[in-house]
């Protein structure tokens, strides 16, 4: 080949480079292609002229290109509309029945119809939003909070601290929620208001956030900041709230959003068994419990408030896949 050399032929001119060629063998010939033709000169090159960003820069500019988070943020944002200024889409009073209206088809002012009590079903689904978006919306919190805490205390400080919480996580992961929430709430069956519905979610939900907060907190401790923060005189609350913390919301992110879904869900099987809010309060859950005795006359009657369930919870789903997908590097192609 006309541009290549061997290494004999590289030994014998003598050029600066030459002493880490050794003699080879007849056969053994390799030959080296010049520098300057090669392109390896570029591989480690960088371009010094992009601005600096960030995991959370990059993840919000992949959500922004996300039709599924596009579509999600719109129903969620209608949602939370509904839930805070109900006013705005009815007039009505969701409490305000009258029996002679009982099953009636809908009609001017009420266009989903009547419940067996003579409630207008469209003004009591209206006024469900509130309810369970808020219980969804606290139990998330509180579950996060504790969860987060647990667990990040679990993963930094190791030892016997790490083995008495991860008993104690086992124990409540052992224990089905559903199940647990219906036990508890039946042996304090006669207050029922929505902060006990949030506390006993936040009682058997907060081992998941506990579980992924301590492998965040075990994989993030162990990086080259946290070693330099302590090497710079840094306490270890402050490493573990300032910095390892920090690092390690991603995943705690993204369980939380999906997470919120399955608590409204919680809260409506609840009010559905009759353990969970009172008859008082207008609830998803409550209404489809009420609606079940009719489901083969006036089938509609349940239909409405179960799509509203289904339409909030699968809104929250697809946030959280979109987050996921947003926040996952291995799930990025660009």
């Amino acid at each position: 080949m006309a541009n290549e050399t061997t290494e004999n032929e590289l030994n014998q001119t003598g050029e600066p480079g030459t002493e880490y060629f050794m003699e080879t063998l007849p056969g053994q010939d390799r030959y080296v292609a010049p520098l300057e033709e090669t392109p390896l000169q570029d591989v480690d090159s960088v371009d010094e002229s992009a601005p600096a960003t960030s995991m959370w820069a990059d993840a919000w500019r992949t959500l922004r290109r996300n039709p599924l988070f596009i579509i999600s943020g719109l129903l969620i944002l209608f949602i939370i509309v509904v839930a805070i200024a109900p006013g705005l889409f009815t007039k009505q009073d969701p409490n305000a029945c009258d029996l002679g209206n009982s099953l009636s088809p809908a009609s001017a002012g009420h266009p989903f119809g009547f419940d067996l009590q003579g409630c207008d079903v469209y003004t009591r689904v209206i006024y469900g939003t509130r309810t369970s978006l808020s219980v969804g919306v606290l139990s998330t919190l509180l579950v996060v909070i504790v969860g987060t805490l647990i667990g990040a205390v679990a993963g930094f400080f190791g030892g016997w601290v790490d083995a008495v919480l991860s008993r104690i996580n086992d124990i409540f992961f052992a224990l089905p929620m559903l199940l647990g929430a219906i036990v508890v709430l039946q042996m304090f069956k006669t207050s029922k208001s929505i902060w006990k519905i949030v506390l006993v979610l936040t009682l058997f939900g907060w081992v998941g956030v506990c579980r992924i907060a301590r492998s965040a907190v075990l994989e993030s401790k162990n990086l080259e900041f946290n070693t330099a923060s302590t090497a710079l005189g840094s306490t270890p609350a402050r490493n573990l709230f300032r910095h390892i913390l920090p690092n390690s919301l991603a995943p705690i992110i993204v369980i939380a959003t999906t997470s919120l879904a399955s608590y409204i869900v919680a809260e409506a099987t609840l009010s559905f068994l009759g353990v969970g809010l009172p008859t008082t309060t207008v609830s998803w859950g409550g209404d489809i419990s009420s609606a079940q005795t009719n489901l083969q006359t006036d089938p509609m009657v349940l239909f409405y408030p179960s799509a509203a369930l289904a339409i909030t919870v699968l809104a929250f789903i697809m946030m959280g896949d979109a987050v996921k997908d947003a926040l996952d590097p291995k799930s990025r192609t660009a």
